[in-house]
């Protein structure tokens, strides 16, 4: 007897203990429980097809976030430690998605803070400084 149908007779043995059920209700719970366990074996054993994200990757990063394309929870940031639970770098992360090479994992209103600031703290101008000395 085929693994698939051992399992499902094991299953509809154990609902058929627990409530009265006809031959019919038997035979027929027997029949759908056997083909839901070969499809769930065969789905399993077919190679799995790169999943499409379910949010465009241009609308991915918002004013206040950041969706994550491989599980669709939203961050202020995409860390390394995150994208390290999908086992992906920030480098495939981005090629996977098709981002620019160098493009921010953070929401916009973020990379305008950051930007803002870095610009008021001006190392630009220190750095001459130093090399002028």
């Amino acid at each position: 007897m085929e693994e698939y149908l051992k399992a499902a007779l094991e299953i509809v043995k154990a609902q058929a203990s627990v409530r009265t059920m006809t031959d019919d209700e038997i035979t027929s719970m027997l029949r759908k429980v056997a083909a839901g366990i070969q499809a769930a074996a065969e789905a399993e054993a077919a190679p799995a097809e790169p999943a499409t994200p379910a949010l465009d990757p241009a609308k991915a990063v918002k004013e206040s976030s950041v969706i994550c394309l491989e599980c669709g929870k939203s961050f202020k940031v995409l860390t390394k430690k995150h994208l390290s639970a999908h086992n992906l770098t920030p480098e495939e992360y981005r090629a996977k998605y098709g981002y620019k090479k160098g493009a921010p994992l953070a929401a916009k209103s973020l990379q305008r803070e950051r930007r803002k600031k870095m610009k008021d703290m001006r190392l630009w101008e220190r750095r001459r400084k130093v090399v002028a000395e």
